[in-house]
């Protein structure tokens, strides 16, 4: 099975792994992963004045930042995954990768915030879940 993990390097990203690791039945290392991280963009106006070459520097810093502990955590319990940077909305790009990647599943974390919640501020997991055609599997 080839599955995404969407990873933000948040709590709600540790308790994902966390559930990875305890269900080594499920997600045993005859499975590809792949994990993805999504950065904002930076404003215009920033972009321009730092140059393209350094922004896009900067968005595989921080990418890394998060990708490069997870990776670690995977290593650990017998996972190797690929990284995969995104720049964008996270709901939209997440959505777009699993699609694109003809991925069997994605797994992510979610705040899990009541409808009304959901309503006012808008969630990630409310994005992919509304745009994904892949099995979306999600951890609280």
């Amino acid at each position: 099975m080839k599955i995404l993990l969407a990873v933000d390097g948040s709590a709600y990203t540790k308790k994902m792994l966390a559930y990875l690791a305890t269900h080594g039945e499920m997600f045993g290392s005859n499975n590809s992963f792949s994990m993805i991280t999504v950065q904002a963009p930076l404003p215009p106006r920033a972009r321009a004045a730092v140059g393209a070459a350094a922004a896009n520097e900067y968005y595989e810093e921080e990418s890394a930042k998060v990708t490069g502990t997870v990776a670690k955590f995977l290593k650990r319990h017998g996972i190797d995954a690929k990284a995969i940077h995104k720049v964008g909305s996270p709901g939209e790009q997440i959505s777009k990768a699993a699609d694109g990647g003809k991925f069997d599943l994605l797994v992510m974390g979610s705040h899990g915030h009541s409808a009304l919640g959901n309503l006012v501020m808008g969630s990630v997991a409310t994005q992919v879940l509304a745009h994904c055609g892949v099995p979306v599997l999600l951890v609280r």
